[in-house]
């Protein structure tokens, strides 16, 4: 296999002949153009976070007060990026996040982020939140490392179930979000009265549950309404009273490696190590559950020291390659990408899905031998203070 970075240069050769790419290069452009494409309530609900936004912004804009200290006259003729996650060895430490309307940006949204992973061997986690099941999302995503999000619902039986479909499907991991205990305050869904799962959309995943099933009064999927699906989603789908005691239950159920997704405290991320979960996500949910927090990648570094060798990924603010690099750089054993994707998947379908995650992953090989890095664990992070 070469180096990721190889990728850039069927640009440059096409050039000769006056041709030129269709997808642009930039977050900046992939942004302005899924604008574009999009319909503007679901461009709105992808786009937005919390009151403000102000800490969808600073998890951004905070990524850039890091940066890599290069190294000079070392051999980088060849980059490893791989990684080894949960006794998996993986190519590079990207990972696409769950994002719950892919269904609504393109039709088979999710079948597609789980088809590309297969293509590129690629780290999904894959959203409750879908307009495919788990079982078919399992099945498109191959033999790909795939991760069932969950959230914990307010019926205990309907949450076993979904863990056990998971478990059956063959999913190699569960990661429990726990930052979404209620919807935060979204004032462009607000504006637009949008949350399209009271329409019935992306709740396939509940609608195909015979627990489900029971909660609303029908034996057939084919008998629920999509309003009165969504209104009965609606009672069940957040769970403000899970606890640390929940967590221990989720731990007890399932076989499967536990991911606990939405730390940034490092003593809650050294409370879940001891309840026996495997591996920390620090996030802040991309800003989309709460604003007026510190950003993401300011509490990285502590949560890494708090649980000692368990793993921790990391997401909220990524956008380029060079993001990634950071996250890597600052003891990450993941990271995951959200919104780009799902702007390449907007433009492009596939195309601009796994497109998307090709210049993302050029662009942090290309760092990486430009800075004469050739592993991960080379890098060397500093904070521009």
């Amino acid at each position: 296999m070469g180096n990721f970075g190889d990728y850039q240069y069927q640009f440059y050769k096409a050039g000769v002949l006056n041709k030129t790419s269709p997808f642009p290069f930039t977050f900046a452009e992939w942004e302005h153009r899924a604008r574009e494409n999009m319909n503007p309530l679901i461009y709105g609900y992808v786009k937005g976070g919390a009151g403000d936004e102000e800490t969808q912004d600073i998890n951004v804009t905070e990524l850039r007060r890091y940066g890599l200290t290069p190294r000079m006259l070392r051999d980088r003729s060849d980059r490893d990026m791989s990684v080894t996650f949960l006794d998996r060895k993986l190519p590079s430490p990207v990972f696409l996040c769950p994002v719950g309307v892919l269904g609504n940006i393109r039709p088979e949204g999710d079948l597609e982020e789980a088809r590309v992973c297969a293509e590129l061997d690629l780290v999904g986690m894959y959203s409750t939140l879908s307009s495919a099941t788990i079982e078919e999302v399992a099945e498109a995503r191959g033999e790909s490392f795939g991760i069932f999000q969950l959230y914990p619902t307010a019926d205990e039986k309907l949450t076993e179930s979904l863990v056990k479909r998971a478990e059956k499907a063959g999913f190699d991991a569960i990661a429990v979000t726990v930052d979404y205990g209620t919807v935060g305050w979204r004032p462009r869904d607000l504006s637009h009265g949008f949350m399209p799962m009271l329409r019935g959309d992306c709740i396939a995943n509940y609608t195909s549950d015979p627990r489900f099933r029971e909660l609303a009064g029908v034996t057939s999927e084919k008998d629920l309404d999509p309003v009165h699906a969504g209104a009965v989603w609606m009672d069940v789908f957040a769970n403000p009273a899970f606890t640390w005691d929940d967590l221990g239950w989720l731990r007890q159920i399932t076989e499967l490696p536990l991911i606990v997704k939405g730390i940034c405290l490092p003593d809650d991320a050294a409370h879940a190590k001891q309840l026996g979960v495997d591996v920390i996500a620090c996030s802040n949910h991309g800003g989309r559950q709460a604003n007026g927090g510190v950003p993401a990648i300011c509490h990285l570094e502590q949560v890494i020291e708090a649980v000692g060798d368990l793993p921790v990924t990391f997401d909220s603010g990524i956008r380029d390659g060079v993001d990634v690099l950071r996250a890597c750089g600052l003891g990450a054993a993941l990271v995951g990408i959200g919104r780009p994707y799902a702007y390449g998947l907007a433009v492009g379908g596939r195309d601009g899905l796994r497109t998307v995650v090709s210049q993302i992953l050029a662009e942090a090989d290309l760092t990486m031998a430009v800075d004469c890095y050739t592993e991960l664990s080379q890098l060397a992070v500093e904070r521009l203070d």
